[in-house]
């Protein structure tokens, strides 16, 4: 793709073209246009900051000595500002031309890590941190509406598949090897990689996205009239519990698998390969599924979720059944992110950056609530199955949410 000019058309608002005449080609069977690939790739770099910090918490303990317990809140600054950032920078944002919010996003982003690899105490590190959520929450919040826009309302499921699939390979390749690396080369080595790929990204972004022409009716007012529907509260409410559902147990299966399932410590990291497989298949499944029945994806791959947390509380004694059940969790769980977050698109209209980011804080709410309460579950009388318990109860209850907003479509249609 040659760089964008004045009379190029704009990738992030035109629906795709199609090669029959202008009929739209059934929902599946559209190709995705290169931007959502390239917003994908860009995800892949911001999903491997979001979790790298865990594998290195020993090395950034070490080297800015404090303990690993105060190093953990490098974690838990940047659920904070992605939390927070996300909503905030959009509105901040809210004038500048999407190709220039993803452009700054990726800058801030990168100068977060610079922060942080040149961090000599853990105030100043978890400063970096704050910054990189900021540009992260940002680029979800104005990236996910490029990428549907260009996908169009036929493909938009997909598109949030390809943009979600981005931060589950960071899981399986990312994160193991940034980890690595910090252990090889120093913590910071890792840090000052994400700088470079992200003015790299942020360069490639510049080029190869065309400037917005228009912007028609972004103000702050009609960003908020979007959040009135009720519809689009429930969907954040189902966010919410799904993601707490998983992360309750997902957080603490380091130990379900060795002190209950009984597994050997090495390989631990490949039931978790394991997992990150089973949640990629998953996020392209929902991706492609969801666009033609969203709930009728959501409902049943919520209910297999519960029932996986509750036979994991049950049985996940077997080092084997253990195994398989995690794996199946990563693909059940992972199913429902690209067709809520397609929901959040479909509700509050094509071009809303708010409703988008607060879509991005109601996941990270998620993971927090369930990281937490998994936590307190662990420590009480219930024990190793407290956690999957945890799960299994926040996972029924998405349910809800889920029903109602399957009933009212129903309704509508």
């Amino acid at each position: 793709m040659s760089s964008p000019s004045s009379t190029k058309p704009d990738l992030s608002t035109a629906a795709p073209l199609t090669g029959d005449g202008g009929d739209t080609p059934p929902p599946g069977k559209a190709k995705l246009p290169p931007v959502v690939w390239l917003l994908g790739a860009v995800a892949f770099i911001m999903g491997t900051s979001e979790f790298i910090a865990s594998g290195l918490l020993p090395q950034i303990s070490g080297a800015l000595d404090v303990s690993v317990s105060s190093a953990g809140a490098l974690i838990s600054v940047f659920a904070v500002g992605m939390m927070i950032g996300a909503p905030v920078m959009s509105v901040a944002t809210q004038r500048l031309p999407r190709r220039s919010a993803l452009v700054a996003a990726l800058l801030v982003f990168a100068a977060g890590h610079v922060v942080g690899a040149l961090s000599s105490n853990l105030g100043l590190a978890l400063v970096g941190r704050f910054a990189a959520a900021l540009g992260n929450g940002t680029f979800w919040a104005v990236g996910a509406v490029v990428a549907t826009a260009a996908a169009g309302p036929a493909a938009s499921t997909r598109a949030m598949g390809v943009m979600v699939g981005g931060i589950t390979l960071a899981n399986i390749v990312g994160v193991p090897l940034g980890t690595a690396a910090g252990q090889l080369s120093g913590w910071q080595a890792p840090f000052w990689t994400l700088a470079a790929l992200a003015v790299v990204a942020a360069a490639v972004i510049a080029r190869r996205i065309p400037a917005d022409t228009t912007r028609a009716d972004t103000s702050l007012r009609a960003e908020a009239t979007a959040l009135r529907h009720p519809r689009l509260w429930l969907v954040y409410l189902a966010i919410a519990l799904i993601q707490a559902g998983l992360m309750a147990a997902y957080s603490y299966i380091a130990p379900l698998l060795t002190d209950r399932a009984h597994l050997a410590t090495a390989l631990v990291p490949l039931t978790l390969l394991g997992y990150g497989v089973g949640a990629l298949a998953g996020t392209t499944v929902g991706g492609r599924l969801g666009d033609r029945r969203p709930y009728a994806t959501l409902v049943p791959a919520t209910a297999l979720t519960a029932a996986i947390l509750g036979a994991i509380t049950l049985w996940a004694s077997n080092s084997v059944v253990a195994v398989v059940l995690v794996v199946l969790l990563g693909t059940a769980g992972f199913a429902n992110n690209p067709v809520v977050v397609g929901e959040v698109v479909r509700i509050a209209g094509a071009g809303r950056s708010l409703p988008m980011a607060l879509a991005t804080s109601a996941f990270q709410v998620g993971i927090a609530l369930g990281s937490w309460l998994g936590g307190v579950a662990l420590t009480s009388g219930l024990g190793l199955q407290g956690p999957s318990l945890t799960g299994f109860v926040f996972a029924l209850a998405a349910l809800l949410p889920l029903g109602l907003l399957a009933a009212s479509r129903r309704k509508a249609a």
